[in-house]
């Protein structure tokens, strides 16, 4: 459960940096440098502490850690707030954070957790069992992470510094599940816990604290070391800050300037630009894909064979060749090749234009005209090629980039039918871990916000849905390995099929970063920056 696949790094070599390369030149990093030290702006100085500086591409302005999910958010969190455990994206391992060490197991279904000996937030407060217990609980609640977290059937502090967990069940790797699902629950003081969306950051534990942030697109979010800190990875810099740049050029010309030491979702088009003025740009395989997503509840989207005819009439190898540089790999189930549990869909998707216009014939809507909803961020990129490719099977799309546009895809109080025909956004579920578990009980846990709301597929009334749940209950409550991958065959094959929400590639993260001026950094298998270990040369 713990191990993620092995994952595959590519370092460009681009413009004047090959012919550098071919010449025999030395080379720091990727690129050719402008500076006699390599990997560093013209003009730049050693730092000692310091602050760190990176380019953010996506936005958001609720620091709630309950239920937390976004691309900017998430990471941000987990700089400044702790778990019980927390995932090693690098190592693929799940490590003691607010944890004293490994969980004690009581019984096949029991478990203790003894707290990290004087952890103390940055306000210098102690850390309390029952704060673990109250976050535990409120995450258990939360439409987000309630299937994730489901298998925790209890949560109680036994005294001031040990928590007790009760599991609903045994399976096949208890005790490593629990590890990598309290990660998801980063601790805070019971007190902040809140439902409603935070306009402020929360008080953590972890290696460093919220300063003043602005998290939407042109802010800026900062942090400065947790003086009380007392865990493994202390904060290695005076201060951190975060620049929202949501616009590409925007988010590329900080890099190149060495506004910022290290920017991610580097455009494959700027990659060469960047390379050429000494940036190291790295492609690292991950679980991050774009997705189409469908309005289950409305027609005729609530027909699968609508839903296989877009996936059909997609050109994937030219999308992934001309709009994302090779920077994706195609796809032959929901999950890599490289997963433990990777299954080949019973429903392989390759561009078919004819076989997309037949299920479109045969479900009557040759003719059919919508509305593409695009979320405004590097996606927006691919949404006119697949545009033409929908368009030239018959279909009439028209285009709506939108800033933010989930809170019109939750689920109406009155249960009434979601107005929006297709969404087209990115996602990445490999921040709550690599397992096939975690993966499918995102986008298709029954009672998550993805199926009562966004596909609405949990309301969709062919009991697909429901089907697909108790696959993966199956899954779940299994004592054998082989008994689970059984399970999981099923699910992959029913969403391959039913197509609900699915993914059109597997996209490579590409970062930048000028490896003369931070060491310790590792350009990340997963959405964020990450610099737990990293510190200014």
């Amino acid at each position: 459960m713990e191990q993620q696949y092995s994952l595959s790094r590519r370092t460009f070599l681009a413009g004047s940096a090959v012919a550098a390369a071919t010449a025999g030149l030395a080379l720091s990093g990727c690129g050719s440098s402008s500076s006699s030290e390599g990997g560093k702006p013209s003009g730049s100085a050693a730092n000692t502490g310091g602050v760190i500086t990176a380019a953010c591409s996506y936005k958001n302005a609720n620091y709630n850690p309950i239920g937390a999910s976004s691309a900017l958010m998430l990471p941000a969190i987990q700089h400044c707030l702790e778990g019980l455990y927390e995932l090693n994206y690098f190592s693929g391992k799940t490590e003691a954070a607010l944890a004293a060490g490994e969980p004690t197991k009581v019984s096949d279904t029991e478990y203790e957790v003894a707290l990290r000996q004087g952890a103390k937030y940055s306000d210098g407060t102690e850390v309390t069992a029952d704060d673990v217990v109250a976050v535990v609980e409120a995450n258990k609640a939360n439409a987000t992470y309630k299937d994730m977290l489901s298998f925790i059937d209890e949560v109680t502090a036994k005294d001031a510094s040990t928590v007790s967990f009760k599991l609903a069940y045994p399976s096949v790797d208890s005790d490593s599940l629990l590890k990598e699902r309290l990660s998801l629950c980063r601790v805070f003081p019971a007190a902040e816990i809140t439902k409603e969306t935070m306009t402020t950051p929360p008080t953590g534990s972890g290696a460093w604290a919220f300063g003043e942030c602005n998290g939407e697109d042109g802010g800026e979010l900062n942090f400065t070391p947790n003086a009380n800190y007392n865990g493994a990875k202390p904060a290695s810099a005076d201060a951190m800050q975060w620049l929202v740049r949501v616009d590409n050029t925007a988010r590329v010309t900080a890099l190149q300037e060495g506004t910022a030491v290290a920017g991610e979702n580097i455009p494959f088009a700027n990659s060469d630009q960047l390379v050429n003025a000494g940036v190291t740009v790295d492609s690292v395989s991950s679980y991050g894909i774009g997705f189409l997503m469908f309005n289950c509840q409305k027609a005729p989207f609530n027909d699968k064979r609508v839903r296989q005819a877009f996936h059909y009439a997609i050109d994937y190898d030219k999308l992934i060749k001309n709009q994302l540089g090779g920077n994706a790999e195609t796809l032959t189930s929901y999950l890599p090749k490289d997963n433990p549990a990777y299954h080949e869909a019973s429903t392989v998707y390759k561009y078919d234009p004819e076989k997309a216009k037949s299920l479109l014939k045969e479900a009557g809507q040759e003719n059919l005209s919508f509305t593409l909803l695009v979320i405004d961020n590097w996606i927006k990129d691919l949404a006119a090629q697949i545009q033409q490719d929908l368009q030239a099977v018959g279909l009439t799309c028209t285009l709506d980039v939108q800033a933010a546009p989930y809170p019109s895809l939750a689920a109406k109080e009155d249960n009434s039918v979601l107005d929006y025909d297709v969404f087209l956004a990115p996602g990445d579920v490999s921040c709550f871990g690599t397992n096939a578990d975690v993966h499918l009980a995102w986008f298709y846990g029954e009672n998550t916000d993805w199926c009562q709301g966004r596909t609405c597929w949990a309301k969709a009334g062919d009991g697909k849905c429901q089907e697909f749940n108790e696959y993966l209950d199956q899954a779940r409550k299994a004592t054998d390995a082989n008994t689970r991958q059984e399970a999981y065959n099923k699910c992959f094959d029913i969403i391959s099929e039913e197509v609900p929400l699915y993914p059109l590639f597997h996209k490579k993260v590409v970062t930048g970063y000028w490896a003369g001026l931070i060491e310790g950094f590792e350009p990340s298998p997963t959405t964020g920056l990450y610099f737990h270990n990293a510190k200014l040369k």
